[in-house]
């Protein structure tokens, strides 16, 4: 079972899942987990492979479907997903396969689509990192530093470096992620409009995750598809604006 938190207070509505992105945690989508936990219960997930759930090689979308299935199995059968990034094609994975456990489906600047790009850079930027001796955060960012210029993209990563730890880690599954990359961002198919329910794409203006040819995937896989543009936001939308997606999740969920 995946490493969860969860937050809000009891309701008649069913609970919502969050599932983060690559190299991410649970604890990324907090400020949604608080503003939606106003009305219900939340459930935060730490991803196989990321944060304090379990290690596994097969880090392919199947995989992770199955994950969340089991979280909802044991919180009652049924739940209303939210996705982003990896955590979003998770989403969208197991609404397809096991639309009976997916009330309503949120996905955030993904696509039902084969990306070209990869991630690999960043997992050899940390293995590159030379965590001996680690024990401020800020000296961890220097380090990293000489491998990845972006601030933002480093605070986001350093999150996940365990400091406590003798010696320090990162807490990510680096080889398992790097063997699995095609598969991350590719798509392995699924069944096209094996969800039926109500089903919100968010996407970030500035960024390219869902421009035309991913928005024509969605409609193809999510007949029932809202698909909407946050202005002024990346691909991390929910960090980028979190008011609006924040408002834009809770109102679609109610």
């Amino acid at each position: 079972m995946l490493n969860m938190t969860m937050t809000g207070m009891d309701s008649d509505r069913p609970p919502v899942l969050l599932a983060h992105g690559l190299f991410g945690s649970g604890r990324n989508l907090g400020g949604l987990a608080r503003r939606l936990g106003e009305s219900r219960w939340v459930i935060s997930v730490d991803m196989r492979n990321h944060g304090d759930s379990f290690h596994d090689p097969d880090h392919g979308y199947a995989a992770l479907a199955g994950d969340l299935a089991q979280v909802i199995a044991a919180q009652g059968g049924r739940a209303d997903v939210l996705g982003h990034s990896m955590g979003g094609k998770a989403a969208m994975m197991l609404a397809l396969t096991q639309p009976d456990l997916v009330r309503r489906l949120v996905v955030m600047d993904i696509a039902p689509f084969a990306y070209g790009h990869s991630q690999s850079g960043l997992i050899d930027a940390m293995e590159a990192v030379d965590l001996a001796g680690l024990r401020l955060r800020s000296e961890a960012d220097a380090r990293l530093a000489e491998h990845v210029a972006d601030p933002g993209v480093r605070a986001f990563l350093l999150q996940s470096l365990d400091l406590k730890a003798d010696p320090p880690r990162w807490k990510f599954n680096l080889p398992a992620l790097r063997d699995q990359m095609p598969r991350l961002v590719g798509w392995p198919g699924a069944p096209k409009g094996g969800f039926t329910g109500p089903a919100l794409f968010l996407a970030g203006e500035d960024s390219d995750y869902c421009r035309a040819p991913q928005a024509e995937a969605i409609r193809e896989y999510f007949p029932q598809a809202e698909i909407r543009v946050i202005p002024g936001a990346g691909h991390w939308l929910h960090a980028d604006r979190p008011a609006e997606v924040a408002e834009a999740v809770a109102a679609f969920l109610d």
